[in-house]
């Protein structure tokens, strides 16, 4: 599997490898970092390193703080992030909401906005009315258009990742076979990335993380589908085609629901949100509107949390089957340290993850060495959106040694 060759982005580089391997230090850092602390962590010279603290300042992304003294010796000045130096836009393309965030320089949500995805429009109608949302959105958060970075976008896959193309996602038919970033790119006026939802996820979790902790984790996402994000030495992994992570028929339940794939007990149709609704009374079909997934979501977290026992059991079962998955996935990654987040786990994960916690040192199946470590994703309801516009900053400013090959033609 792939993690650092970057492919298919039309997302332009800002600064040279040291300005951006200098800032990512400064950016990850609450109070700042002066140049001898800088100096010491790059191993760049102090001349090198002023030089490159220089432009940072000239261009606007770094900030001199306030003198620090700390103990005997010159008082330390720290170069702090300006937030506001660049912004990116993310959107997220789901079935049953279409979410747009503009962020700032830190991955800090400063804008937010949802609506129900359109229907029965074709695709130019679709991609006009994200630029005029974006747009919208940038002009609601009074952020000056040169400032914007670009616009990245979270879509289900699978998708053509080296041209940006949605090719066949079985839940937005409106969009199939769609050249979103070329077109989007066009109606917008900004450069475009395309991802698959899990790789952006996965991207935002490893942007808003300062320690470094996930540089070596796996994210669970649960939406209406479910899928896998995987981080290897800090690097989103996407796979030869930039669609890794489907694991939406790993066998979870062999009597269980009968999948589309023909088979029975796959993952997604195990735990898929219309078919727990229906086990635990809360709409009387596995079929349920887009429109209404949210308030019967809501109505059968209400349910749990008063102990309705048919709610309580779909719960019970559903946090078993989870725990096998993860555990499953586990023993094939040796990841330690799962990532749980995405919308449907946003409404219904109160609810759901004592029940996962209790069952997941019970699943017989762990050929583990370590306790499995299960974290709830820091950003929340924008998990998608907000890592659609981390790739976006990621892109620019990230640092990769990768950058300092040199080709030879």
């Amino acid at each position: 599997m792939e993690g650092t060759m970057k492919r298919g982005s039309n997302m332009p580089a800002v600064g040279t490898y040291n300005q951006t391997l200098v800032l990512d230090m400064i950016r990850r850092s609450p109070v700042g970092l002066s140049r001898t602390e800088l100096a010491e962590r790059t191993g760049l010279s102090a001349q090198t390193l002023g030089n490159v603290a220089r432009r940072l300042a000239a261009e606007g992304f770094v900030v001199e703080g306030d003198r620090v003294v700390a103990g005997p010796g010159k008082p330390r000045t720290p170069l702090q992030l300006n937030r506001t130096a660049r912004y990116a836009v993310g959107i997220h393309l789901d079935p049953v909401v279409d979410t747009f965030v503009v962020v700032d320089l830190s991955g800090s949500v400063i804008a937010h906005a949802e609506r129900p995805p359109a229907e029965g429009a074709d695709a130019p109608e679709l991609i006009s009315a994200l630029a005029r949302d974006a747009h919208a959105l940038l002009r609601s958060a009074d952020v000056p258009l040169d400032r914007v970075l670009g616009i990245g976008v979270a879509v289900p896959g699978p998708i053509d990742h080296d041209t940006g193309t949605l090719l066949t996602p079985p839940l937005l038919p409106s969009w199939h076979h769609t050249r979103l970033r070329e077109r989007l790119a066009e109606a917008a006026g900004h450069p475009v990335v395309v991802e698959k939802d899990v790789v952006a996820a996965m991207v935002g979790e490893l942007w808003a993380e300062a320690e470094h902790a996930l540089d070596d984790a796996a994210l669970v996402y649960y939406g209406a589908g479910v899928g896998l994000g995987m981080a290897v030495d800090g690097e989103a992994v996407r796979g030869r085609t930039g669609n890794a992570g489907d694991i939406g028929h790993l066998m979870v339940d062999p009597g269980g629901q009968q999948c589309s794939c023909g088979s029975r007990g796959c993952l997604g149709v195990s735990i898929a949100p219309e078919r727990l609704l229906f086990d635990a009374g809360v709409t009387p079909s596995p079929m349920i509107a887009p429109g209404a997934v949210w308030d019967a979501i809501d109505e059968l977290h209400l349910r749990i949390s008063t102990g309705d026992p048919r709610a309580v059991e779909v719960r019970d079962r559903a946090a078993g089957t989870f725990a096998l998955a993860l555990v499953l996935l586990n023993n094939l990654l040796d990841a330690d340290t799962f990532v749980i987040g995405g919308p449907v786990w946003n409404r219904l994960g109160r609810a759901l993850k004592p029940a996962l916690d209790a069952a997941l040192p019970t699943v017989r199946q762990s050929t583990a060495t370590r306790p499995l470590l299960l974290r709830e994703a820091r950003l929340g309801t924008d998990l998608a959106a907000a890592g659609a516009a981390s790739l976006v900053l990621d892109e620019a400013f990230t640092a990769r040694p990768s950058d300092l090959m040199i080709g030879l033609s």
